[in-house]
């Protein structure tokens, strides 16, 4: 019986083939650095960075809204009494 194995690696996956002589079984192992893992769970960081950055965005960009349309209720309520003012002294002149 003639046995003979070839290993190579490129650096990243290392791949094994044992080839078994008289029947023609051939083995073939391979296993992965873990580079992909890796690189998986950087972009799977990189998304939930992002995501909370644009929801949070989003919350200051409705916090600006909402202070911009209370101060025109203000401005408006302002500008109503100034008017209401004017009337009664109008009245008054009369």
């Amino acid at each position: 019986m003639v046995e003979r194995v070839t290993e190579r690696s490129d650096g990243v996956t290392a791949e094994r083939v044992t080839e078994t002589g008289g029947n023609g079984t051939v083995v073939v192992e391979r296993g992965g650095g873990g580079t992909g893992l890796i690189i998986g769970l950087v972009l799977l960081i990189a998304v939930v960075i992002g995501a909370v950055y644009l929801f949070n965005a989003n919350n200051r960009e409705n916090a600006k809204t909402d202070a911009v349309t209370q101060a025109a209720k203000d401005v408006g309520g302002a500008a109503k009494d100034v008017g209401d003012a004017a009337q009664d002294a109008a009245k008054k002149v009369e």
